[in-house]
């Protein structure tokens, strides 16, 4: 089924008792998000709580923590539609009249593709009009308690290019409410809404922007996609839908609105102001800090009359977030090879935070054609943002991090397949860099014949100043000492000490907690590659040729907690007890 607007998938929730309604009254302040995170441990249904504390509206949650509500809110069709699309590429080329007969059924569809107008009678979210204090009846949920500030966690936050309409971008930028007018606004770099505001700056004008709340499962998944600058996340929407996707003017002359959606917010951000914004529990499982961003001056809010606020909750993976994250991969993979013709397929690790670690099956047609590609990888708009890439010639299911890992390090030849580039951009809420958006990155490969068998126990006996060693998969060795603090250069006697050895473990992490580590894929990618960056905590011996850097086995990685990192986010215990009390009548 297609939806159009957020009500219509909540009851089809209902009617397949995957949706419960929390009449019990609730605190949007960290007593909300407890429960939120323990349904969706439990992979629960999706929730509505009807009775929140401070706001006439109901707040759904967990709309999309499973698979199955994933595959409920958008179908198989998104995924065929885009398969179909790649293929009439090459059978399309040239036009001819026998292929575009071929493709009809195609082209039928891809007319349906794009946004319709409906008047401002026809469109339930200009139900309410609010110009005083027009934040004021919305739910302050907040989800961790060193959080700023309450948040809209769901906002799809809609700016145009100053002079130009028809380039607009649609993305999620977290929204903090300072007051009842005024929010904060999280433009990281890299990202559509803030290229937008940097060309208004230029101009020394504010920038109109608008939020949006609610609407179709498809506009928020389009909010979040990664898609390329230049292709619209309303006609990506409306793709996702099969439908056109229905626009209203405001009223009052601010940007189009989707019909639909149950919440708008219209607005501007000053040039240059800038205040302070977070601290945050964000999906990396940290709390990002707090930093001085630009903020946004509400003018009017528009919601429908009977509005439902959507909402989710952030945090360690996995959270709600992941799910959208690999329907989005998985819709959007198949055009990669149209944007990178020499990258077979390519998938970012959700359980890292996604912009920490990426791997990619790559073309080998002729030698170093994979860093042809690993150049290309990072060049490509939110992709650029990539910590760590993993590169091999091998077709394998990428989301096997185990497989895609052994299959690497039997081919990783460390004098010609590592490379570390410091003083490079960081994802804005990666703080393993030294400095903020600043950090480096590192490009492993491992192509064509295995070279060498992975050893899969360990026996090189003892090391100096470590408790735990467990092998993670085949190459790839955990171990855990003291902390970073007690003693900082462990890593390089580490290193010193199995490099000596006989036996050849090519890779080692060092962690806080190898048997925890080890537990679970994601265990490991979270621990691991949220706390290392590549120039500062990757050790090997080395030495320069033709300026190149030739490394030797083994590559040792710090991947301890070190000072200056945010801490990971923790439920307070006196909210836990809460909800530990209140577990069944919040259920009754």
């Amino acid at each position: 089924m297609i939806y159009q607007n957020l009500r219509q998938f909540i009851e089809a929730l209902r009617k397949e008792n995957d949706l419960k309604i929390i009449e019990a009254p609730v605190d949007p302040y960290l007593e909300l998000a407890e429960i939120h995170r323990r349904v969706i441990e439990e992979e629960g249904p999706a929730l509505l709580f009807t009775n929140v504390k401070g706001t006439p509206f109901p707040v759904a949650s967990n709309l999309f923590g499973t698979n199955r509500r994933v595959d409920m809110a958008f179908g198989p069709r998104p995924e065929q539609l885009m398969n179909a699309i790649v293929g009439a590429t090459k059978t399309l080329l040239p036009p001819t009249p026998k292929a575009l007969w071929n493709e009809r059924g195609l082209i039928k569809d891809m007319l349906k593709v794009g946004l319709k107008t409906v008047s401002q009678s026809e469109a339930p979210v200009l139900g309410v009009r609010r110009t005083d204090a027009p934040l004021a009846p919305l739910p302050r949920v907040t989800s961790w308690h060193e959080d700023g500030g309450p948040f809209i966690t769901l906002p799809l936050v809609y700016t145009e290019k100053p002079g130009h309409s028809k380039d607009h971008n649609l993305g999620m930028y977290r929204i903090q409410i300072y007051d009842d007018q005024t929010t904060g606004i999280h433009w990281q770099i890299h990202k559509g809404g803030g290229f937008h505001y940097h060309e208004a700056e230029l101009r020394n004008e504010p920038l109109p922007a608008t939020i949006f709340i609610g609407g179709p499962p498809a506009l928020i998944a389009s909010a979040i996609a990664p898609a390329p600058e230049n292709l619209s996340e309303l006609l990506l929407a409306s793709l996702i839908m099969g439908g056109k996707l229905p626009m209203t003017e405001d009223p009052l002359g601010s940007h189009r609105i989707p019909a639909e959606a149950e919440f708008a917010i219209s607005g501007y951000v000053p040039p240059h102001e800038r205040r302070p914004e977070g601290p945050f529990g964000d999906h990396f499982g940290y709390y990002s800090l707090q930093h001085d961003f630009p903020v946004f001056h509400v003018k009017h809010m528009y919601h429908r009359k009977d509005a439902i606020y959507p909402a989710t909750i952030v945090g360690k993976p996995r959270q709600e977030d992941y799910y959208l994250g690999e329907f989005l991969q998985r819709l959007l993979s198949p055009a990669y090879p149209l944007v990178m013709p020499s990258v077979k397929s390519l998938w970012a690790y959700a359980e890292t935070g996604v912009h920490a670690l990426a791997a990619a099956v790559v073309r080998e047609s002729y030698s170093r054609e994979a860093l042809v590609s690993g150049f290309t990888i990072l060049g490509q708009g939110q992709l650029s943002l990539t910590k760590f890439l993993m590169l091999t010639d091998r077709v394998i299911d990428l989301s096997d991090f185990n497989l895609l890992l052994e299959t690497i390090l039997e081919r990783f030849n460390p004098a010609r397949d590592l490379f570390i580039f410091n003083h490079t951009s960081h994802d804005t809420l990666d703080y393993t860099g030294r400095k903020l958006n600043h950090g480096s990155k590192a490009i492993l490969m491992g192509v064509g014949e295995p070279v060498r068998e992975l050893p899969r126990t360990y026996e090189g006996g003892d090391l100096p100043g470590i408790r735990e060693i467990k092998p993670y998969c085949g190459g790839c060795l955990v171990i855990s000492g003291a902390s970073f603090e007690q003693e900082p250069e462990l890593a390089a006697r580490v290193l010193e000490r199995l490099a000596a050895g006989e036996q050849e473990w090519p890779l080692v992490f060092i962690v806080d907690d190898a048997k925890e580590v080890v537990r679970s894929q994601a265990s490991f990618l979270w621990t691991v590659f949220t706390r290392f960056n590549p120039a500062t905590d990757m050790y090997a011996d080395s030495e320069v040729r033709l300026h190149h850097l030739n490394y030797k086995l083994p590559i040792v990685v710090d991947a301890r907690m070190k000072p200056g990192y945010p801490d990971e986010v923790l439920p307070r215990e006196d909210i836990v007890e809460l909800v530990d009390q209140r577990w069944t009548s919040y259920f009754a």
